[in-house]
């Protein structure tokens, strides 16, 4: 290899072929289909569920909406490494089938008990872990954070625009409505996978798998699995004081999208330098450095609660802290499936999509506590602590090596 051709080899080896731009394009549109459904009833579930017989118990109402992520931490690990065992199609397509069940009997029930059990239903549909081993079977491993950055940023963008949609929707159809069109966006799904993403290659032999028990000792898969833990614990914990930052800066809460929205987009501007780090071996820093940006987010938001600031304040922090989440919601998938043992990618993401699940039930929990307990101070400090304490277990991984073109 002469010296000129280097470069045009390195863009080669980090640019996607044609097969893996529809794989990824076609896996992100699963997900967004599926979160779009999801994030579209949380805005308002607790408002609409209160005119359902038993809305007036705080914890029925509380537990109707928590259960989908315990159901989801459940049977994320089952989902994973049956996608080993019987392949990631087969897999994903009953998840979507049980998730849009949940949806229509969500859709039609009469009581929160009924949402209950359409909610529950939905979390039984884990598919995430199985979406992201057949992404990680579907790339190469130098476009492989590419690749989850679009899925990221496709859960991101239908967190932003459920928040502009789901008012204006469930005025037109109420709650019921939501989860119908939930159940229709999961069938949708469904098509997508069927014919738009390309055939998954062969799985491994069983012989060839690795046990269970490597998968869960792996001290890197250990510190990437209480990073997810730990990662989405503070996303939903901080939610329970965001709003009110924002009412109290003097933003209505019906437009709270014109903030989300903005600091969403512009996040993603950011993440094409992370590609280019990632070339060059620096891909660790990048990963430690977006940790630290969560923190000062956090102590940030200390600061804003305690002092009143104005909106512009508020927004450079939310898109601080998307821009960091964004970072870390591609590059830790990416890396799971990068230290998975030979035969148990679907298994390691399995495990780390449990966590990922967990996180979200924790969030809701400890936030909801502390904000009741002791007030959004406490509730970003303790989210301060959290990260910090990742980011000092994150400094023993591994460096992750450059592309051996970069090297070169």
């Amino acid at each position: 290899m002469t010296v000129s051709s280097l470069p045009s080899a390195e863009a080669s080896a980090h640019t996607m072929t044609p097969q893996e731009r529809r794989a990824s394009g076609a896996l992100a549109l699963i997900y967004a289909l599926r979160m779009l459904g999801l994030f579209l009833v949380l805005p308002v579930f607790a408002i609409e569920a209160r005119h359902y017989p038993g809305g007036d118990d705080p914890l029925l109402l509380g537990l109707a909406m928590g259960i989908y992520g315990l159901t989801q931490a459940a049977l994320q690990l089952a989902y994973g490494m049956a996608s080993d065992r019987w392949g990631r199609k087969p897999v994903i397509v009953l998840g979507l089938l049980v998730f849009a069940l949940g949806s229509f009997w969500a859709a039609a029930a009469d009581s929160v008990m009924g949402l209950l059990v359409g909610r529950s239903l939905q979390g039984a549909g884990a598919i995430s872990a199985a979406v992201s081993a057949l992404l990680t079977d579907l790339t190469r491993d130098t476009v492989r954070t590419k690749a989850m950055a679009l899925v990221g940023i496709s859960i991101g963008l239908m967190f932003s625009v459920s928040l502009v949609l789901s008012p204006l929707l469930s005025a037109h159809w109420g709650l019921s409505g939501l989860f119908q069109i939930t159940g229709t966006l999961a069938l949708l799904g469904v098509v997508v996978i069927v014919w738009l993403v390309p055939p998954a290659p062969p799985l491994p032999a069983p012989e060839a798998r690795a046990p269970f028990a490597e998968v869960l000792r792996h001290p890197g898969l250990m510190r990437l699995n209480l990073g997810v833990l730990v990662l989405h614990a503070v996303q939903l914990a901080m939610w329970m004081a965001i709003p009110s930052l924002l009412v109290a800066a003097g933003l209505d809460a019906a437009q709270h999208w014109a903030v989300y929205l903005p600091a969403v987009v512009a996040s993603v501007l950011v993440m094409g330098g992370l590609f280019a780090l990632e070339r060059r071996g620096h891909l660790k820093a990048v990963f430690l450095s977006a940790i630290a940006l969560l923190v000062l987010v956090q102590l940030g938001l200390l600061w804003a609660q305690q002092t009143h600031a104005g909106l512009w304040i508020l927004g450079l922090l939310l898109w601080g802290f998307f821009t960091g989440f964004n970072v870390l919601e591609a590059t830790q998938p990416s890396l799971v499936t990068r230290l998975a043992p030979i035969g148990a990618r679907g298994t390691a993401m399995g495990l780390y999509n449990t966590l990922q699940s967990l996180g979200f039930f924790v969030g809701g929990w400890a936030g909801g506590a502390l904000v009741k307990g002791w007030g959004a101070a406490a509730l970003f400090a303790t989210c301060a602590v959290a990260l910090f304490v990742w980011a000092v277990v994150a400094r023993g991984m591994a460096p992750v090596p450059a592309s051996p073109q970069a090297r070169q």
